[in-house]
This record gives structure tokens, sequence and C-alpha cells, in this order.
């Protein structure tokens, strides 16, 4: 219990600090999506709630790893570890009781991918799309063009925030296109939101507009061609603006087949269903060019096989009563040089159109093709996810806890430096690995499973080394393993 007690307090520890340090950068890459948008707390609130769900899966493992090292280095510097094994207690037996909670957090850590992270997905994306279509906030600086409100271009020298006056305005109307723009001055004006936050009320004060006049608006205004402009004065105008304010949020149905928003059952099957879809397409495109496409083949009836095969057996017949050889006879090349040099481009122009129609269809075929690899090299991808996450927990903790007995070193400086650098170098390897799965230059197995491959037999070596007390980070330990060869070389001071 004493062993239990001390990992699971630090594990709940270093695991809010690896969600907050995560969660900072997630908000920083979608930070555009959420500054002068005006949402409320509860939105903010909703936001950081699916944003701490999609983080934690990277967050366990790195937690894991940092805790154990924590747990035993603090052992080790207080020399509560070397006092258990001069009591006779192995270390695998002193981390009996640490693997049991591993293996619980490595089932959590499934059980929060498959169930609970598909869907914070579909709702966290499902609301940054409603975020990135969401109108800014209306807020008009001073001196600089606001381009917030869809078609149009506002700018305003001065304001007085207490009375809500803007001073010395320009507006660019380009809501028409910018062929029929309209420019309009003004000494003053407000700008008032509607009750229902759809529109925008522009008052403008002692002005003047001018706008383009297209050739239909000149016939309707009965203004003649040499005056392809309209200029007006007004001491009051008002333009009724389409600024819809509100958060309109995106179905949810819209994300309900992709990858990111499915457990296994679904993915598997989503599999199953497309993979069999990929070879039903492949065996109809293939049938399909040899029946009706191939090599210039035209599909026939049964009587127009029929009388080929006749119009065959006579050519063969009048060839073997000539005592000629029909293959010879009926030659392709022999009969394409008989033609004279008309008739010979007519030939090759339609040979060429119909090699270039194959080459067509064979690349859309292909495009058709990959369009379902694709689709399920995604979804394969994330079903390995589920699992590689899951596993990288009780990896690093086969990594943390050794590395933590052998550097003996407690605290948050040193098991952090170790905890960053190992991070990042799985980080590297497992981006590597699902790169090269998603581009099917790997199968998805090898690609997601690649950093499991590569730190397991990290983590059993660590695991030996400290079983058997072994001095790994021991710099004398290390100088008399190459004492003979420096001995050989004549580098000793002896």
């Amino acid at each position: 219990m004493y062993m239990l007690r001390n990992f699971l307090g630090l594990f709940v520890l270093t695991l809010v600090i690896c969600i907050f340090i995560l969660l900072m950068q997630f908000v920083w890459l979608h930070v555009r999506d959420l500054v002068g948008k005006g949402v409320g707390l509860s939105v903010l609130a909703e936001f950081f709630v699916y944003a701490v769900a999609s983080v934690v899966p990277l967050a366990l493992p790195l937690a894991v790893l940092l805790s154990s090292l924590m747990t035993f280095g603090n052992l080790g510097e207080q020399v509560e570890l070397t006092a258990m094994k001069a009591a006779g207690v192995s270390l695998f037996r002193i981390i009996r009781p640490l693997v049991v909670a591993v293996m619980v957090i490595c089932a959590g850590a499934f059980y929060f991918s498959n169930s609970i992270l598909p869907v914070s997905q579909v709702k966290l994306w499902t609301l940054i799309f409603s975020l990135r279509q969401k109108s800014p906030e209306l807020d008009i600086p001073e001196g600089e063009f606001y381009d917030g409100i869809h078609g149009f271009h506002i700018y305003v020298r001065h304001k007085n925030p207490r009375r809500g006056m803007l001073y010395d305005m320009m507006i660019y109307d380009y809501s028409k296109g910018f062929k029929d723009a309209t420019v309009m001055l003004a000494d003053s004006g407000k700008i008032v939101v509607s009750d229902d936050k759809h529109y925008l009320m522009l008052h403008l004060y002692s002005g003047e507009s001018f706008e383009n006049l297209s050739r239909k608006q000149q016939r309707a205004t009965g203004t003649t061609k040499n005056i392809p402009y309209r200029r007006e004065s007004f001491a009051e105008k008002q333009i009724l603006i389409d600024f819809d304010s509100d958060l309109t949020r995106y179905d949810e149905s819209l994300l309900a087949d992709q990858h990111v928003s499915k457990d296994t059952r679904q993915l598997l099957h989503s599999i199953d269903s497309v993979q069999a879809l990929s070879v039903e397409k492949g065996n109809e495109q293939s049938q399909q060019m040899v029946e009706s496409r191939y090599f210039g083949r035209e599909r026939h009836t049964v009587e127009r096989m029929e009388e080929l095969e006749k119009k065959h057996e006579r050519l063969m017949a009048k060839a073997e009563t000539d005592g000629v050889d029909w293959r010879v006879r009926y030659n392709p090349d022999s009969l394409f040089a008989s033609f004279n040099n008309t008739y010979k481009e007519r030939v090759l122009a339609v040979a060429l159109e119909r090699a270039r129609a194959q080459r067509d269809q064979i690349d859309y075929n292909a495009i058709v093709l990959d369009d379902y690899q694709r689709y399920i090299r995604k979804h394969e991808v994330e079903l390995h996810r589920k699992f590689t996450l899951a596993f990288a927990c009780l990896i690093f903790f086969f990594i943390g806890a050794p590395l933590g007995a052998i550097i003996r070193k407690g605290g948050l400086g040193t098991p952090v430096i170790i905890s960053v650098v190992m991070f990042i170098f799985y980080y590297i390897i497992d981006n590597t690995g699902y790169k090269m799965a998603r581009e099917a230059i790997w199968p998805c197995w090898a690609g997601m499973w690649l950093s499991s491959f590569v730190l397991l037999p990290i983590g059993i070596f660590l695991t030996y080394k400290a079983a058997t007390d072994s001095a790994l980070f021991n710099p004398e330990a290390w100088a008399k393993i190459f004492e003979p060869l420096k001995r050989k070389l004549g580098l000793t001071d002896e």
C-alpha cells in the first residue's frame, strides 16, 4: 500500500500537469477560432472540456513515465529502495502492486479511447467548425479598415465609446460585387445590432455616397451612358446589413462516418464493409475492361459472336486452300502496310484516341479504388491507435520505474528532463510510423506499432539492469569496460 499510495499520488499530480501543458498547445493551435468571436463563457467551457478529453490519451503515457520515475527516484534517493533490497525483497516484488495499478490504467485508457473519446471528438470538431463560421465580434478599431462585416470595409477616424458614436467614416460596400461597389462618406454615425442579433442598423449623418451603375441600372434610372455612377448627398441615411452574430452549430451527424467518431466495433464493421465494396468494385472494373473496352474489343451479342466465329472459320479454310499460313496472311502489320497514307493516318488517329480513352478510364478506376483504400487506412490507423496508446502506458512504466531505481534522483528536476527527452523520442517514432501507415508505405499495423517495437526492448533492458543492480549510469563502470582497450593503445599512465 505504501508504494501504491506514493505512485498514485504522483500519477494524479503529473497527469494534471501533462494535461495542462498539452491543452495549452492545443488551444494555441486553435486560438484564431476563439479570439474575437464574442462567444460566451458556456461555449468556452464546453470547448475546454472537449479539448481536455482529446489530450488525455496522449497525457496518460507521459504521466505514467514521469510518476514512475519520480516514485522510484525518491525511493532511491532516500535509500528506501536499498533497504528493501537488503531485506531480501526483489525489484519485481516491489513493483508488483504498481504493475497491477498500471494495467488498470491501461484498461481505463483503452476504455476512454474506445467509448468516451469518439463522442468528445465529434462534439469538439463540430464546435470548432461552428466557431470558424461564426461572424467576429463587432469591434471597429480607430484609424484602420475593419472587414469583419461580410461585403463591407469600414474606416473610422475617431470613436466615442460612451455615446456609441463613430466620426469621419468611410464605408466601401462590395455586397453587390466589386463592379457595383458603393462608397459612402459620413461626418458621423453609429451601428446598432438588432434585438435578434441577425442584422446591423447603420445610421449615417451628413455625408455623401458614390455608386457605380451597371448598364441595367442606367436604363432603369433613365441615365445616359456617359454617367456611369450616381452621387447622393444626405443628411441622414440608414442601411440594414445582414450580420448573424449567433453561434450556429453544425449538425453532429456530418461527422458520423469519420474515423474519429467510431469505436472498435464500428471501425471493424466499416473496414469490412468498405473492403468488400473495394473488392467488388475492382472485379467490376476488371470485368468491364475485358468485356467492353480492352484493346478495343466491343461487347457483342450471342448472334454476333457466332457470326464472327463462322467468318473466322471461313478465313482459315480459305488460307488453308491457298496453302498459306492464315497467321501470316492475316497479320495486322501486313494489313496496315497495305493501306495508303491517308487511311494509315486515320487508323493511327483512331488507335491513339482509343488508347487515350483507355488510359483515362484506368486513371479514373485507380482514383476510385484509392479512395476506398484511403478510407480503410484511416479506419485501420484509428483502430490500432486505441490499443497502442494504452500499451504505451505499460511500456513507459517499465522504462520509468527501472530508470528511477538506477539514477536514484527524486523531485521534479532530473525526472522531468528524462521524461521529456524520452517522450520526444517516442513522439518522433510514433509520428513517423503514423505517416508511413497513412501514406500506405508500410502496413497500418507496422506503422502504428513501430513505437512499441522500439521502446519495448528498451524497457526490458532497463528492467533487467535495475533488477541486477547494474551501474548503468556510473562513469567508473564504463571506464573499466574500456580499460583493456586503453592499455593496448598505450593511453594509460602506467
